[in-house]
């Protein structure tokens, strides 16, 4: 085993919007690297990163998937993550562990929704970025229109350290900014590639480029850019001293021109990265708790291992495998550590460098590098293992909300438990799936990132846990409630040759401050009815509220009083009180103007200015309520109340809408009236409902 000190580990996620060419971009690596002898394709289910059948079979990254080689006597360690929103977690437990982000952007389509949403998930873990503009050699692709939109996006700090000379169909050079050479890539894709000074009409570009970069860089050390302004230029050496700081600082954002496709501009990509690319040793304290919740920062130079468990999956014939960061100290197969976060101990087993789905066995990994380990006992992905004697917890990732949800039919009766261990077993995997049974609705509800999520999970679902299912749209949790006052006096007598029943309940109902529930009281005077048969009429005012009267729905906002009634001293019981108090209070109810309530949901949506009229157009049509209108740079960002029955699939819609640049996010807000003619229907359908179980009982 080659050991690397921390100085020579380059560990970065490959992130950016769907289809921009990462997964294309890390194969491209691996074969520069001699990693693999030939690049595979994402049509034919042969590249290393998508190995996995959903990922073959939806032909897009599903799971942030690790790679490592080696390149100028630096590792590697690289992290394809899925360009898809809907698997968002993966690559924010990438950038969780990554010391740098390079952000794919394809040349063809330019910036996406995904673009600005990983760029600001980059720089809330304080990474810096590099840009990697792919498909260079497609038809009618614009570098420089490009390079300004991100400019115009991320600031001016945006600068080109390799321009494409010939971009379109038979791309196959760059001009290299920093040495000034016209670099030349041979045919056959693999990379290899031949250099000559630059001359002509481009070496007046690459110089005018070269001295902007000169200026960048001296601003990235006060002493330096004094001395700039003195000599009014700095040294070559100069230059590439502090071209590494400069990069840290984000004084400049590197952006490389490619086609992985064809292998061009890849490896001097990789050149730069090995040169100038963030290390461990950037980033050398790391922020923590300790076991009081104390704040503390775990120096990298600590002797005592702490490790974060940035994501967790089962793999066939392996089990589980957690992959890991190394923080700080040394990580060896038989070390026991102690799970932080749950607080119970774990025997580190097998450790392996993972290059898709090959594994090399290793004894041990030092603190910056990223590894997996196979079978854990009870530790997911965000746990924190480290050394007893120095307990601490390193920061989680704060996945975001789903946004879309659906119920779970089960095929086959007798699945339950198979499905609730599958279930618990995925959210463990992905934070972002989160999954209830609803007693309410009497449905089990999953919640994800989008359509393609959730088909997923479902399919997860059927391959490892034997667990067939169909989605479906999950039942809206109406309620229902009164807008008057009622009045009931409803007596129970029941004689059936033995002791009988008989209980008298009289009460009023009246409308109860929004969210407040059921309020019950008695106001009882005098000796008609015992008072300890309050508790009984409370019970059967509470079933009755469970139930629903209108339609099906639980009772909400409703004040009931139990203010008087009768008993018999031999007949009245428990059993009787409970009876009257339940259709004492539907009978109050049906005479107390009766409305049903439907879920309001708080819904924000950031789209491309372009696609704004489409949007709200939209939202109008589902009965929304637009709250205003924001803007986010390039994308603007409606705020909107709409009712729960009219979002289903609304994430699809969006991206329909925008063509997958658009994002949505949604909350409960409140409930509200449902509309007169929204409420005959559910009031016929509950009818209906009725009358089939009724018959179904008769039958």
């Amino acid at each position: 085993m080659k050991e690397y000190p921390s100085q020579d580990l380059r560990s970065f996620a490959v992130v950016g919007h769907a289809s921009s060419g990462k997964t294309t971009l890390c194969e491209a690596m691996l074969l520069c690297a001699g990693r693999i002898g030939r690049m595979g394709s994402i049509a034919s289910g042969t590249t290393v990163s998508d190995y996995h059948p959903s990922e073959k079979q939806h032909q897009i990254s599903v799971h942030a998937t690790l790679l490592n080689t080696e390149w100028m006597g630096k590792k590697f360690n690289i992290i394809d993550s899925p360009g898809c929103a809907d698997f968002i977690s993966e690559g924010l437990g990438a950038l969780r562990v990554g010391d740098f982000a390079l952000v794919t952007i394809n040349a063809a389509h330019g910036l996406g929704y995904g673009t600005d949403a990983v760029w600001e998930y980059a720089s809330q873990f304080g990474l810096p970025k590099m840009i990697v503009i792919t498909g260079l050699d497609k038809p009618n692709v614009d570098f420089d229109s490009v390079v300004a939109s991100a400019r115009e996006h991320f600031g001016q700090k945006v600068f080109p350290l390799t321009i494409p000379v010939n971009a379109g169909p038979g791309f196959n050079a760059v001009l290299d900014v920093m040495r000034s050479e016209l670099v030349t890539y041979k045919p056959g894709g693999n990379g290899h590639y031949d250099e000559l000074p630059v001359t002509g009409d481009q070496l007046s570009q690459v110089q005018q480029l070269h001295k902007q970069l000169i200026e960048l860089v001296a601003e990235s050390d006060d002493k330096l850019l004094e001395h700039y302004f003195e000599e009014g230029s700095l040294s070559e050496e100069e230059l590439r001293a502090y071209l590494h700081k400069a990069i840290q600082n984000q004084l400049l954002i590197p952006v490389f021109a490619t086609s992985a496709e064809t292998n061009v501009g890849v490896a001097r990509m990789m050149d730069l990265i090995a040169k100038y690319g963030s290390s461990p040793l950037d980033r050398a304290e790391v922020h923590a708790r300790d076991a009081s919740g104390g704040e503390l920062s775990v120096p990298l130079s600590k002797p005592e291992p702490v490790v974060y468990i940035w994501k967790t999956m089962n793999e066939p014939g392996v089990g589980e495998l957690s992959m890991f960061r190394v923080y700080s100290g040394r990580i060896k197969s038989g070390d026991e550590l102690v799970n932080s976060t749950r607080g119970c101990t774990e025997r580190i087993g097998q450790i392996y460098l993972l290059n898709g789905q090959e594994r090399t066995p290793v004894p041990f990994l030092n603190a910056g590098d990223i590894g997996a380990v196979v079978k854990l006992r009870d530790t997911h992905t965000g746990n924190t293992l480290c050394s007893p004697k120095y307990q601490v917890e390193l920061d989680k990732v704060v996945y975001p909300h789903p946004n879309i949800h659906g119920a779970l039919n089960l095929k086959s009766k007798g699945d339950e438990d198979k499905l609730a261990t599958g279930l618990a077993t995925l959210h463990d995997e992905d934070p972002t799936f989160l999954y209830r049974v609803d007693s309410e609705i009497h449905q089990t509800i999953v919640s994800g990132q989008g359509e393609i999520h959730l088909q997923i999970i479902c399919e997860r679902l059927l391959r490892r846990f034997g667990v067939k299912v169909d989605l479906e749209e999950p039942r809206i949790p109406y309620r229902e409630t009164i807008h008057g006052r009622g009045e009931s006096r409803y007596r129970h007598k029941k004689q059936t040759g033995g002791s009988g029943q008989f209980a008298e309940v009289w009460m009023r109902i009246e409308p109860a401050p929004r969210d407040s529930g059921i309020v019950f009281t008695q106001s009882l005077v005098g000796t008609n009815v015992d008072r300890v048969f309050v508790p009984s009429v409370e019970k059967g005012v509470k079933t009755a509220c469970t139930e629903g009267i209108l339609a099906g729905y639980h009772v909400v906002d409703v004040k009931a009083d139990f203010y008087d009634g009768k008993m018999h001293p031999v007949d009245s019981k428990d059993v009787a009180f409970q009876i009257a108090g339940y259709f004492a209070f539907k009978e109050c109810f049906a005479a107390a103007n009766p409305r049903l309530l439907e879920p309001i949901y708080s819904v924000s949506v950031t789209v491309p200015e372009d696609c704004l009229g489409d949007i709200m157009g939209d939202l109008s049509s589902r009965r929304g309520k637009i709250q205003g209108v924001e803007a986010d740079g390039r994308f603007q960002t409606v705020k909107a109340l709409v009712p729960q029955k009219d979002l289903y699939h609304y994430s699809s819609v969006v991206r329909s809408i925008t063509s997958g640049k658009g994002r949505h996010a949604e909350a409960f807000s409140h409930y509200e009236d449902v509309p007169p003619e929204q409420e005959k229907k559910l009031l016929e359908e509950a009818r209906l409902r009725r009358e089939a179980a009724h018959n179904g009982k008769h039958e």
